[in-house]
């Protein structure tokens, strides 16, 4: 969202009104938003590059969503819901596939999420000899797994290590000015996202 339409929008939330385009006419509305995002809210309010009171606005009732790759028991699921899809679109009859197709699909990194298997998977059904999908691995290239960088390897597990004592120190608490957030100087939602990514247990550290 553009700069000079955060303003607008916080005056829909907050007041519940607005005028049209060169109307004066003030209209009262009253409506519930949902929004989503893949952009880092928190670090972009610290930058200053979204409104902190905007964000304190949306964040009501926050649902995070981790990644494709972290949540890879979803994927054939949704293997089979696009395979169904598409082959319906195509008037083809096209199974989902064997056990090695799903296991390549279930080990790929997806930087594109469910927009990009859902794309892989249109493909493949396109491409589908004898009623059984099959992945070939040039399609996956874009989501395979990125190669090992020794560098970012350190920095993770130092990142890791940091949260962990934090952790560890507030007894599991995350948020409040006791929370292992405040000691790290991060925002609470923006610590749940890295614990989430690191792959930490949190609940181990609460006695």
């Amino acid at each position: 969202m553009r700069a000079q339409e955060q303003p607008k929008l916080l005056r829909v939330l907050q007041e519940q009104e607005f005028e049209r385009l060169g109307s004066t006419h003030t209209i009262k509305v009253n409506v519930r938003l949902v929004a989503a995002t893949s952009r880092d809210l928190p670090a972009m309010v610290e930058q200053r590059e979204f409104r902190g009171d905007l964000y304190y606005r949306l964040n009501i009732f926050p649902l995070v969503v981790p990644p494709l790759r972290e949540r890879s028991e979803d994927i054939p699921p949704l293997v089979e819901y696009f395979v169904a899809r598409f082959a319906e679109r195509l008037g083809r009859k096209v199974s989902r596939g064997d056990r090695q197709t799903m296991e390549l699909l279930q080990a790929c990194h997806w930087p594109g999420n469910i927009r990009e298997l859902q794309n892989v998977i249109e493909r493949s059904v396109i491409l589908a000899g004898g009623g059984i999908l099959r992945v070939e691995a040039s399609a996956l290239e874009t989501a395979a797994s990125p190669k090992t960088d020794p560098a970012k390897n350190v920095l993770r597990q130092n990142e890791k290590e940091s949260i962990e004592a934090a952790l560890a120190e507030t007894k599991g608490r995350i948020a409040g000015p006791r929370g292992a957030a405040a000691r790290l100087r991060i925002p609470a939602s923006t610590l749940e996202s890295k614990i989430r990514a690191l792959k930490i247990d949190k609940f181990k550290f609460r006695s």
